[in-house]
């Protein structure tokens, strides 16, 4: 479903970039910038407050004038910040630490249930820090803190990013407290011969 430009503002913006887990909006761009598409166009004016978690839930007006001529030639684009959605946490360096991964705007940690070289891999590959040196699990790593938002991470080893891997997405409080993921990545290290 597209969404017209006519009745699309900041607070609109704000909660679709909330929905895709992609950081804040950058900037609000019309169909121009993307494919239009052939799909059906929202016909009613969404009134978003901002703090909405998802745009189903924002309140909508069945008043849509004929003033704003919307087709998909109208259809909203927009640029989100793609904002980092995981971090080390309490290591040495910045390539090596606990997993924590942010989910909905708030930080959250990584069962080490079932945590592998594998997985580390990709981790170790989203935030630009090399191989994997090791996977570590609950001991190494330390306890999180805040819901644990991944477990039973179950990556193939070519994923960009941790949220692409298959995985189980909840707060598993009784099997995951105290066993966090950590990784130690080798860095990107560069000699200059």
């Amino acid at each position: 479903m597209s969404v017209c430009d006519a009745v699309f503002d900041q607070q609109d913006a704000e909660v679709v970039c909330r929905e895709l887990d992609c950081g804040a909006p950058l900037q609000v761009l019309g169909a121009a910038a993307f494919d239009k598409g052939d799909t059906q166009m929202w016909t009613q004016e969404i009134q978003c407050r901002g703090n909405e978690s998802q745009i189903h839930l924002c309140p909508t007006s069945f008043r849509f004038t004929p003033k704003y001529n919307c087709s998909n030639k109208n259809s909203i684009g927009l640029l989100c910040t793609d904002l980092v959605n995981v971090r080390l946490v309490g290591g040495h360096s910045r390539c090596a630490g606990r997993v924590e991964v942010l989910h909905r705007g708030q930080w959250g940690t990584v069962c080490g249930f079932g945590w592998d070289l594998v997985d580390a891999a990709v981790v170790c590959r989203e935030l630009n820090c090399g191989e994997p040196v090791d996977a570590l699990t609950d001991v190494e790593a330390g306890p999180g803190s805040g819901p644990i938002w991944i477990s039973n991470a179950e990556c193939t080893g070519s994923e960009s990013t941790l949220k692409k891997c298959g995985s189980t997405t909840c707060d598993f409080k009784g099997v995951c407290h105290g066993k966090s993921a950590g990784v130690i990545c080798s860095g990107n290290l560069k000699l200059n011969l």
